[in-house]
């Protein structure tokens, strides 16, 4: 410390003496002042401790000057004029190395991969080029160093060529002395798998990269890192995240492209980062949203469950005129990506609906699937409905059959919600071979099927009950039982349930709670009301719903039952009060088997604070709910 301070006196000394008049000047002071000069101006030169380290060759060298070379390679289209611009004009190291580097850059152009060979086999003009290189390696500067590396990397030279080992040699003694960008280009291009890269380079980089990334000050650099997070250590990928925050503001669209992909294809989800790029990309202005941005952006956010509406309505809003540009496959992956997010918009999708009208025949069977399934995740029901499933159902009639017991069932239930189901789809899954093959798998898996085939048995049970074929949906429905879920109840669901309990006096004969019916769906709370709504006792009154039907007894006259529904938040679309589609089908379900529905939404029960205001809460829906069941 006390040697800087001294040093940078003695130049500021140095710059004043020197202005001033030299009649002031005493011939012993002019002495003095020029040896603290002499030892200022050496000192500079000297790199301070908060500097990297610099190569040798690069801080005394002076910047080279342009040769007849130089010119001859700019002009070069074929690697043949790079070999004879050598043979006539030659070189140091460093020209070698640029000559090289073009070379290479115009084999790849115009002649595409490399055959490997050693250097000894090779071209003399380019034997000599590479001799040349080694023989004076030393002088060769660090960005040329390392990008002779990746060029022999490229042409293929085996791991014996004494080319290669030389350059590999000079660039393992060098490592401590590359800056950071210089580092992140070898690992990054050490780490592409179609080349033959030497590992121990590749692991002492990253290994550099991991000591030093405190020296990363640019963004350029930071995303370069990330787009390679698979080859990082965690760690690594931890500070490159925090210094990806601190540099978000100078990252391009394109660098928060790849970044965020990277994120999504490692399911690192980093909420600050993603905050930090997605503000700063609604900054940029529409001729940075491009399409393959666009689709890969929404990837990332489905893939990592990231919601950020800004930026989704942004990228609605600049893809929507250029929708009948895309392909089909641009169209589902899209689609299938905000049916992640749960994020519904709706003239965006009616120009989906329209594209598939306009362009059916580019689609192929999976892609239709996949369309099918996100618009009933989200419950979408579009104007051109008829249109579109005019199109679909020919291609499905031909095809459905084919497909393999998973996606064929997830196809026939999306239909179910979209009520657009035919009889004929339904009746071959409801067999017990078809339920065999969906058994497989981890049992939360074969869980979901269950449930699945449950509902695939009531909307044909219940949907459509003039079929031929739905004589035996109840013993179907008997014959694969509805579990109970072992996941702990929710505040909503055990707040209900204590409201509830008081609503009929603590009498448990009156009431019923976390009612598993044969449909598949769970019934939060179930109350059977008389002709004045005051429950009554139907422990022995016949329950079709139940799994064994209940009791013997009819219900008498006038009587209602009365179902309690509680939605939770993860039951809607994204900043919406509109069901899934799931929980859709489910209401018309239960509608259909006689229940009287009472909606409880949690942004509605949030707001009752005392038990008096949840019970008059409860109360007023059910007067309402039979008032409308009566006015039908």
């Amino acid at each position: 410390m006390a040697t800087r301070f001294l040093g940078r006196y003695a130049r500021l000394l140095y710059r004043v003496t020197t202005q001033a008049p030299a009649a002031r000047q005493p011939p012993s002071a002019n002495r003095m002042i020029g040896l603290y000069g002499t030892q200022c101006c050496a000192l500079v030169s000297k790199r301070s401790f908060c500097k990297g380290v610099m190569a040798k060759d690069e801080v005394f060298t002076s910047a080279p000057f342009r040769t007849e070379l130089d010119e001859v390679l700019e002009k070069a289209t074929v690697p043949e004029e790079v070999l004879k611009a050598w043979e006539q004009l030659g070189g140091d190291s460093n020209q070698a190395a640029r000559t090289l580097l073009v070379w290479t850059k115009l084999m790849r152009k115009t002649k595409g991969k490399f055959q490997p060979t050693n250097s000894s086999a090779m071209d003399s003009r380019l034997r000599d080029m590479m001799e040349t290189i080694t023989k004076h390696i030393p002088t060769v500067w660090n960005n040329t160093l390392v990008s002779i590396l990746r060029a022999v990397w490229v042409i293929g030279l085996p791991n014996t060529d004494p080319v290669l080992k030389s350059i590999q040699t000079e660039v393992m003694w060098r490592l401590r002395r590359l800056n950071p960008k210089q580092l992140a280009f070898l690992a990054e291009w050490g780490t592409v798998p179609t080349w033959r890269q030497d590992v121990t380079i590749v692991n002492a980089v990253l290994k550099q990269l991991e000591l030093r990334w405190t020296e990363i000050s640019d963004a350029k650099t930071v995303s370069m890192l990330i787009a390679k997070g698979e080859h990082m250590s965690p760690a690594l990928m931890d500070r490159l995240e925090d210094t990806a925050l601190a540099l978000a503001e100078g990252f391009t669209a394109e660098e928060i492209r790849k970044v965020c992909v990277s994120l999504a294809s490692m399911g690192r989800r980093s909420v600050p980062l993603l905050r930090a790029l997605s503000y700063h990309l609604l900054q940029r202005p529409s001729s940075e949203f491009s399409t393959q941005l666009i689709l890969d952006m929404g990837f990332s956010y489905g893939k990592l469950s990231f919601h950020q509406s800004q930026v989704l309505q942004r990228m609605a809003a600049e893809l929507m005129p250029n929708v009948s540009e895309l392909t089909s496959s641009d169209v589902t992956r899209f689609a299938k990506s905000m049916g992640f997010l749960k994020w519904l918009h709706v003239p965006l999708f009616e120009a989906f609906v329209e594209h598939y009208v306009e362009h059916s025949e580019m689609y192929s069977i999976l892609q239709l699937c996949n369309l099918l399934m996100t618009f009933a995740r989200l419950d979408f029901q579009s104007g051109k409905g008829q249109q579109f499933f005019g199109k679909v159902h020919p291609v499905l009639e031909s095809s459905l059959s084919g497909l393999e017991p998973f996606l064929r069932t997830d196809v026939a239930w999306s239909l179910c919600v979209l009520q657009q189901a035919r009889p004929h789809y339904l009746t071959p899954l409801l067999q017990q071979d078809h339920a065999a093959k969906l058994s497989e798998g981890s049992p939360h898996r074969a869980e979901n099927y269950r449930l699945k085939l449950l509902h695939l048995a009531a909307t044909l049970h219940l949907e459509h009950p003039e079929s031929p074929k739905t004589a035996d949906t109840s013993s179907i429905m008997n014959a694969v039982p509805h579990t109970a879920s072992s996941s702990s109840l929710s505040s909503l669901q055990s707040n209900l349930r204590e409201a509830l309990h008081t609503l009929v006096d603590g009498r448990v004969e009156l009431y019923q709670t976390g009612v598993n019916t044969v449909y598949g769906w769970t019934i939060e709370g179930e109350v059977l009301i008389d002709f004045d709504n005051k429950p009554i006792d139907f422990s022995k009154m016949r329950a079709p719903h139940l799994l064994g039907g209940g009791g013997q007894q009819t219900l008498p006259e006038g009587s209602r039952q009365i179902a309690f529904l509680a939605w939770e938040f993860p039951n809607f679309s994204f900043k919406s009060k509109n069901l899934l589609g799931r929980f859709s089908m489910m209401k018309r379900h239960l509608q259909l088997a006689g229940f009287i529905l009472v909606d409880v939404p949690y942004y509605e029960w949030l707001e009752l604070k005392t038990q008096r205001q949840k019970l008059a809460y409860l109360k007023d829906k059910m007067g309402k709910a039979v008032a409308e069941d009566m006015a039908k």
